[in-house]
């Protein structure tokens, strides 16, 4: 089933986020994560784009096929542009397509430091221009990223409302956001989109932190806004890892519980591979998700 159509049959979608093994392990390390996360009966799981090379790329694709052929749930694969080729996303959609996966996030992909000349002439430069290609080519409904504090490349929240606007006229079906650890933030910007006649459906994107080093790499490459309640957390408990997972377990339940109370069209889990925290997450809120 394609996304765009859970969001039509169900009040809230919950999905969860994993990534594929580095190229360096067996890619079935992945396999007991999904299992365990396929007995907590998520409407999707997606699964991240390896831009660094054609193995990596491909290892997206065969886990979006197993969730989707062997477990039965609809997954969705992450594509990236910057970094590929027209030809090569082409290729990718027809072996999507070939192992029965509907569903793409369309994103651009990180900006490649060692080399300025990006994006080449056989390259798109933006996900909208992604977003026209797999649209084109049929099949699929289309997800695309949205950074309710702004993007880190320019936290201009304007700008980013108008190419959103881009992205959903030329075939966005709904939007995940990155994380954020601030309620507020999110619901202010969900009344922009409103005010922009933006009504596609948006999923808030949640990852619950549950060490120290996991914190700071998050507010180096996304740029979140750590929130006064969530810094005493981190003061409080960085020396004692079991009680900073228990509190950053028990942060992001307050968040999901709020945005479910205020109307929100779905959770969408950042898993970090770490079955054994989201089982504790949905165990604590599996009442309102009915």
């Amino acid at each position: 089933m394609k996304i765009k159509k859970l969001f039509e049959n169900k009040k809230i979608v919950l999905s969860f986020e994993i990534f594929p093994p580095k190229k360096n392990y067996p890619i079935d390390t992945i396999y007991k994560t999904i299992e365990e996360l396929s007995e907590l009966s998520p409407d999707y799981i997606s699964v991240t784009y390896g831009a660094s090379g054609t193995s990596e790329s491909h290892r997206t694709l065969e886990i979006a096929s197993l969730i989707k052929n062997k477990y039965n749930i609809e997954s969705l694969a992450h594509l990236t542009c910057i970094n590929s080729s027209k030809d090569k996303i082409f290729n990718l959609l027809e072996e999507l397509k070939n192992n029965n996966v509907e569903n793409i996030l369309a994103l651009r992909g990180d900006l490649p430091i060692e080399n300025k000349n990006f994006p080449m002439p056989h390259q798109y430069k933006y996900a909208v221009d992604l977003i026209k290609h797999i649209k084109s080519f049929g099949h699929f409904s289309i997800g695309a990223a949205c950074y309710p504090e702004g993007h880190i490349e320019s936290k201009n929240i304007d700008n980013e409302i108008i190419y959103l606007k881009e992205k959903i006229d030329v075939g966005t079906d709904y939007l995940i956001s990155q994380l954020f650890f601030e309620n507020e933030h999110f619901y202010s910007f969900i009344n922009k989109l409103e005010k922009n006649n933006i009504k596609i459906p948006v999923q808030a994107g949640i990852m619950p932190v549950i060490n120290k080093k996991q914190i700071e790499k998050i507010v180096f490459l996304s740029g979140a806004y750590l929130p006064e309640k969530f810094l005493k957390i981190l003061n409080t408990y960085e020396d004692n890892p079991k009680a900073l997972e228990d509190a950053g377990i028990a942060y992001a339940c307050d968040q999901i519980v709020d945005l479910i109370t205020s109307g929100v069209r779905g959770i969408h889990l950042y898993a970090m591979n770490r079955p054994k925290v989201i089982k504790r997450i949905i165990s604590n809120i599996s009442s309102i998700l009915k």
